[in-house]
């Protein structure tokens, strides 16, 4: 599987503790300093069955600065979100696990990891 991680995240560090326990293989993907393309949120939202601001942190302060809490979150304004994304990594929830069954789930609660290492062929 591969983690969507920020280093500094109290969230990530649990998620990287909970998969290492377990001994589930993952790759990580600093999304800060490797920013996806709007191809791969796409993909990332479709593996999730989420809408972008689904997995948007609208409480940071580029989300602020950008006037998101007054965006529609329709059809038209779906992209406008992702492209906001795209720009501003930090705007993406973490940490986000791809699994390698085509899933994605994110792993911010205990119930979410357990669900990750079920769901691992180890």
């Amino acid at each position: 599987m591969e983690i969507w991680h920020n280093p500094s995240c109290s969230k990530c560090a649990t998620a990287r503790a909970t998969l290492d326990e377990a001994r589930v293989p993952y790759r990580l993907r600093a999304y800060l300093t490797e920013p996806p393309t709007a191809a791969e949120v796409i993909e990332v939202l479709r593996r999730l069955d989420a809408r972008a601001w689904d997995i948007c942190r609208t409480g940071e302060p580029a989300a602020a600065t950008l006037g998101m809490a007054d965006w529609p979150r329709d059809d038209d304004t779906e992209p406008r979100w992702i492209a906001a994304m795209v720009a501003h990594p930090e705007l993406i929830q973490r940490p986000i696990l791809l699994l390698d069954d085509g899933s994605a789930l994110v792993a911010r609660t205990p119930e979410a990891l357990d669900e990750a290492v079920r769901r691992t062929d180890r």
